[in-house]
């Protein structure tokens, strides 16, 4: 058993609650503790980040901001190992990812450093002797409300823009995830720039949550999570009309034409089909084939799927971990049997025998020719890839908006303009060419249509953490000659 996570508030470790297990996903066995919080705890931590906003000088000083969120970078990456290492056991993702993913923590904790010194308003003559200035202010108190898939970045892509605009914040981690939650926490501790109430973490399940969603103290909330949740953290928010940064569920297409590089298209494809086991929002669920490329690029693609190694997240020859629970394995191979019924299978899907949980299973191509069937619309969370034929590039671009999501997709091709009038004709917040799940936190993410609202990363991730306030004054004009 691990260490047990307390909540972090107003510069304190706040034991409050009762003690919950944490479980090591590919093993079963309990890793460590975290008190589980309720509406109470979240209340208190709501209340200091708010006292803290009105009366510090935080949200006025750009320097010690930005010193703040250097020295939190410094702090991640000398740990960067450690978070790692949990968040593979914690979430199942592969060694390696889980390093890719706190690293990203870093780069978006120095990105917005830079940016809290570089926040400018502006300035209009209306009419002589009549002038407008527009001032970029912090909204205010930021709720954080990070899911268990990816407890690093999804963190830091919202409390980077928060901190950086001036905000003060509450930090909801997934419980599922304590370990990383109680070594950011730690960081954050470590941050002697940083003052005591700014930052605050509270642990639990749905009453946190509502409390932050409804509290008329909080200002914005960042959450990262399903379509289906974030419906419902709008609906609790708006009575008191909160400002919503939503990055939601997925159903990532590739569109791969004949003309494409088809050995760069099968590794984009494969790699873009099982980081994190599928469960990822910009993870590939749809592969819709050019018809003249499709005698190529399938059996390439089937037989890299085949030769994904899946096993135990830590082990360093593995490529796929587990899914997160039981639950999710189940959901796999109910998933995996419809579309034995409803398409040809081109690779089937099994949870593998012989694991310490029932939930290593491998990736799985099926082929589809109802367009409306559920396995083409809904966002199945695991590496289920449906493969689709299509006979055009306007053909291609209807079949890909045809769903309801709209976060990520990939264009695969060597003509250069086919390229960009496709991915302008996708109706996706992302969308890469020759590539797949490229992400930088200089570079703006969010979704269309159900995928979300407003964008975190670059410039405009600053945007739903802060408010533009015109002073306006009449003075009249000195004549000069």
């Amino acid at each position: 058993m691990g260490q047990i996570t307390r909540h972090w508030i107003d510069g304190s470790w706040v034991e409050a609650g009762p003690v919950a297990d944490t479980i090591a996903v590919y093993g079963g066995e309990a890793n460590a503790g975290y008190h589980h919080g309720d509406g109470e705890i979240a209340l208190s931590a709501i209340a200091v980040a708010r006292r803290t906003f009105d009366r510090s000088q935080w949200a006025h000083q750009p320097r010690l901001r930005a010193q703040a969120l250097n020295e939190m970078a410094d702090a991640i990456a000398a740990r960067a190992g450690e978070i790692a290492e949990q968040i593979a056991i914690e979430n199942g993702k592969v060694l390696a990812h889980c390093l890719h993913e706190t690293n990203a923590a870093v780069s978006e904790a120095r990105y917005y450093g830079g940016l809290a010194r570089s926040i400018f308003g502006r300035v209009a003559e209306i009419d002589e002797g009549k002038q407008s200035i527009f001032a970029r202010e912090p909204i205010g108190v930021a709720a954080v409300i990070v899911p268990w898939n990816a407890p690093s970045t999804l963190l830091l892509r919202a409390l980077g823009p928060a901190l950086a605009a001036g905000c003060t914040a509450v930090i909801k981690g997934a419980h599922q995830t304590s370990s990383v939650n109680r070594i950011y926490a730690e960081c954050f501790a470590a941050c002697p720039s940083l003052p005591a109430g700014v930052v605050n973490m509270v642990h639990g399940d749905l009453e946190v949550a509502q409390t932050l969603c409804t509290d008329e103290d909080v200002d914005v909330v960042a959450f990262t999570g399903s379509s289906a949740t974030g419906k419902k953290i709008m609906a609790a928010g708006a009575p008191t009309l909160k400002r919503m940064v939503l990055e939601l569920g997925g159903k990532a297409p590739a569109l791969v034409f004949a003309d494409a590089d088809m050995d760069m298209a099968v590794r984009e494809v494969t790699a873009g089909l099982v980081p994190h086991t599928g469960q990822m929002c910009t993870a590939i669920a749809r592969i819709l084939v050019a018809g003249d490329a499709w005698n190529e690029f399938v059996p390439k693609l089937i037989e890299a799927a085949r030769a994904v190694n899946v096993g135990d997240p830590l082990d360093v020859d593995v490529r796929m971990g587990p899914l997160f629970d039981i639950a999710s394995a189940e959901r796999y191979a109910a998933n995996a049997a419809a579309a034995r019924q409803a398409g040809e299978t081109l690779l089937d899907g099994e949870v593998r025998d012989g694991h310490p949980r029932a939930n290593v299973v491998t990736p799985a191509l099926y082929a589809l020719e109802d367009r409306d069937h559920r396995l083409v619309h809904e966002e199945l969370f695991s590496p289920i890839g449906i493969v689709e034929r299509f006979d055009d590039e306007e053909a291609a671009v209807l079949s890909a908006n045809s769903t309801r999501y709209g976060l990520a997709a990939s264009v695969h091709t060597r003509d250069h303009g086919r390229a960009r009038r496709v991915a302008r004709a996708l109706k996706s917040g992302t969308v890469w060419i020759n590539c797949h799940n490229r992400l930088f936190a200089e570079a703006e993410t969010g979704g269309y249509r159900e995928s979300g609202l407003g964008r975190l990363h670059g410039l405009e991730g600053l945007d739903p953490f802060m408010e533009t306030k015109h002073i306006y004054a009449e003075f009249g004009r000195l004549p000069t000659g």
